[in-house]
């Protein structure tokens, strides 16, 4: 399954920056829009202060999630052992480990949470924590498999190393996927 024109395997600057540029400046828009939206969502981390602390870990992990798939999937494909199938064994470990991984990052992620509500005299009760970030957390995982697998192919199939496309894409629209969700799961649930 050979694109028709490749850049696999090409090492020039020149086509990698051709590929990037207006990637990255796309994506830094994106980026630019959510921190508005962040601001948005002040008087929420003003009224619950915990959920600041969540934020940061919210989204880095979900960005590190579809950076993991992201470049199992690309290795996989330069070594020639994936063609994009659904019934790719391999493929369906990786979701099954990164969902197991979701599920116990952003457990420890409500439990520590908790604990340091405990200790300032500020907390959430733990079920509404672990309903917050689980919820968020687990929908952040499933998009960045998504995208993981979407942008990878995409790439391949446009003639583009993945290599050079999959991270900076996946990383920034989960990044930006994960605060909007948590944001939108945590006022839904703290204010109804």
């Amino acid at each position: 399954m050979e694109p028709p024109e490749s850049d696999l395997g090409t090492w020039s600057a020149r086509r990698i920056v051709r590929n990037m540029f207006p990637l990255l400046v796309g994506l830094s828009v994106v980026v630019l829009w959510a921190g508005i939206r962040l601001e948005d969502a002040e008087a929420l981390l003003a009224e619950y202060g915990l959920l600041a602390v969540m934020v940061p870990v919210m989204v880095g992990m979900g960005g590190n999630l579809g950076a993991i798939v992201s470049s199992r999937l690309t290795t996989r494909l330069h070594l020639g052992t994936t063609a994009f199938d659904p019934r790719d064994r391999h493929l369906w470990a990786n979701v099954a480990a990164t969902l197991a991984l979701a599920t116990t990052v952003f457990s420890v992620l409500a439990v520590g949470t908790w604990i340091i509500g405990v200790l300032v005299g500020n907390g959430l009760p733990l079920r509404t924590l672990l309903f917050i970030s689980l919820s968020s957390g687990l929908s952040l995982a499933v998009i960045a498999l998504v995208f993981s697998v979407a942008t990878t192919y995409g790439s391949y199939r446009l003639g583009i190393d993945p290599d050079d496309t999959t991270i900076p894409i996946v990383t920034n629209v989960v990044d930006v996927f994960g605060m909007l969700l948590f944001l939108g799961i945590a006022r839904w649930t703290l204010l109804g």
